[in-house]
């Protein structure tokens, strides 16, 4: 074995388990099988097992700022996201801090007063950590993604082939559209 392909055992093998360890954070949830998992039950969920309420808010965040921020409290969580984006990026956001509220990943010491700053009717004294949405590539950051993906995996109705209804007058324009495509191998 070359220490090229040693390397890539290794790495595979990290990989299956950092799978492993998110899937099971999730399963641990216990989320409802036969019902439709929405943002507010699965926040309504977390803040039961948590034994304090989870409360989502959307906020136009200062420039410059996370697109989204969880706030723990002795008494209630947040999860605070910036209202501006897109309702898809919006869902991420919410899911990747759930992700890290799952996982109890640490913050900065700085943490009071960026909640002070997003959330002026909080006492920062009561304020127990804050945890910024960041587009660094952690470990700890790729694991709030992943939990947020295999979340919302269950909430979202949307494949890849899912088939829409066309109205009547687009008919035509998806008809023209849809010549331009190259024809899909059979499957």
């Amino acid at each position: 074995m070359t220490p090229r392909s040693r390397r890539k055992t290794t790495s595979g093998h990290r990989h299956n388990d950092f799978k492993q360890r998110c899937e099971e954070r999730v399963r641990s949830l216990e989320l409802p099988e036969g019902e439709q998992l929405t943002v507010p039950v699965l926040c309504e969920r977390l803040g039961r097992l948590r034994q304090r309420p989870l409360q989502v808010l959307g906020l136009d965040l200062p420039l410059g700022s996370p697109d989204g921020l969880l706030i723990e409290t002795d008494a209630q969580d947040f999860i605070l996201y910036e209202a501006r984006l897109a309702p898809v990026h919006q869902r991420q956001v919410v899911l990747h801090e759930v992700g890290h509220l799952i996982c109890d990943h640490s913050t900065q010491t700085a943490a009071p007063a960026v909640a002070e700053l997003f959330t002026p009717s909080l006492d920062p004294a009561l304020v127990r950590r804050v945890l910024g949405r960041d587009h660094s590539h952690t470990d700890v950051e790729r694991e709030a993604e992943y939990i947020g993906s295999l979340i919302g995996s269950r909430i979202s109705d949307w494949r890849a082939e899912h088939t829409r209804t066309v109205p009547p007058e687009a008919q035509g324009l998806v008809a023209r559209l849809s010549a331009l495509e190259p024809p899909r191998p059979a499957r």
